[in-house]
């Protein structure tokens, strides 16, 4: 058979086309396949286990779990009183309102001693993450923060003495000298490893259980935070919690940063490696992508501030009018800082910038009182002239 003439195939091929067209538009009218629709939003976890170890920032974590929970409504994991019996580890029974026909929890972020199988007696299908800093830094804030707790500390005239010569002035097993080395370590739970392949497996671990917050980049940790969360953007919109006064923070020599790094050997080994773990997973979420989100982050921070707070930052604590809303002071040199709220606000914006200032213990008295009846609870407070609302802010910051 002789093919058919060139202007037959022409026309033959334009049908076609035009019959492709047509089903195209008809498959998109009716939401088929040709149809470019955005993914569906993927729902935030609500069950969340934060293990909040000393020194590295974790009060800015805790503040954001707080508000987002609350606003929810969700169940929390309270120890009885501000601690889970720390420094001994954790145990299921204490936390209060625990059983076996107790509801389920959904977050549990104070601080404890980690013992992940007593963890999931009390949380279910949850989401661990923890957060981490450079021991030098940690170690430097511990000195002056549990100066009078640690007789590895109290008994050293001064950092710079302390670090001289630590061995002098360190007892292992005394009361209160599990802050004054290895102190993440040891709140991760971690046994002392006997050689470099212990040394592997605890590190492995590690990995395993837990994301990461890194405090010496807290807003690129933010940002990661909230896409495995799956949280709004606004979530991790907030303030520095439990900051000290900068005549409070000793300045470190490089030496010193370095002598304390090898003090808290352990410790060190667990942040490098976990900072590496950090930075790869900055890399698949891609340079251009953080930066970005890490500028809108602190415009919304920025705007906050200027929205909530009387000067733009934190201030000393006595310059705070508010009582319930001066954090606690430790015995020693350490001065912490906190918030205080600019004149004029009123109604539902009193309410979230009150609950981003509020510190740790307050609002920790405050959820006990929503869960139990007992305590103090926003209602109680009174700030807002009318009964407590569900639907104030909620963030993240830094220590």
């Amino acid at each position: 058979m002789w093919p058919p003439p060139a202007r037959c195939r022409l026309q033959a091929l334009g049908a076609a086309l035009g019959l492709l067209v047509a089903i195209g538009f008809t498959l998109q009218l009716l939401g088929g396949p040709l149809r470019h629709s955005p993914p569906a939003p993927c729902p935030p976890r609500t069950h969340v286990a934060f293990l909040k170890t000393h020194k590295a920032g974790g009060s800015s974590v805790l503040n954001v779990l707080h508000r987002f929970g609350q606003r929810r409504r969700l169940r929390f994991a309270l120890p009885r009183r501000y601690q889970f019996g720390y420094p001994r580890p954790f145990r299921a029974e204490r936390v209060k309102g625990f059983g076996p026909r107790a509801p389920p929890f959904d977050i549990i972020c104070h601080h404890m001693r980690f013992d992940r199988r007593e963890v999931q007696r009390v949380m279910h299908d949850t989401f661990y993450f923890s957060i981490i800093r450079d021991p030098a830094a940690a170690a430097a804030s511990a000195f002056a923060y549990y100066r009078s707790i640690a007789p590895a500390f109290r008994n050293a005239p001064s950092l710079r003495s302390f670090l001289e010569a630590p061995e002098r002035f360190y007892r292992a097993g005394a009361r209160g000298n599990h802050y004054a080395k290895n102190l993440q370590w040891f709140d991760f739970g971690l046994p002392p490893p006997r050689d470099s392949r212990a040394l592997e497996r605890a590190l492995a671990s590690v990995d395993r259980t837990f994301a990461m917050v890194s405090a010496e980049h807290f807003d690129e940790s933010l940002v990661l935070l909230r896409e495995a969360l799956c949280w709004p953007e606004d979530a991790v919109t907030a303030f520095a919690h439990n900051s000290r006064a900068f005549d409070g923070v000793p300045r470190l020599s490089p030496e010193q940063s370095q002598r304390l790094r090898l003090w808290n050997a352990l410790d060190w080994a667990l942040y490098t490696h976990v900072n590496r773990s950090f930075w790869r997973r900055v890399e698949a979420f891609g340079a251009s992508r953080m930066e970005a989100e890490v500028s809108r982050l602190r415009r919304r921070r920025e705007a906050a501030s200027r929205r909530c707070l009387q000067g733009g930052g934190p201030v000393p604590a006595p310059a705070i009018t508010d009582g319930r809303l001066r954090p606690f002071q430790p015995p020693g040199r350490a001065r912490i800082l906190g918030y205080q709220l600019r004149a004029g606000l009123e109604g539902e914006e009193r309410e979230r910038c009150a609950r981003m200032v509020t510190p740790e213990l307050q609002y920790k008295d405050i959820l006990d009182r929503d869960q139990f009846g007992n305590g103090t609870g926003w209602s109680e407070w009174g700030w807002w002239g009318g009964g407590l609302s569900h639907n104030g802010g909620n963030g993240i910051g830094m220590e």
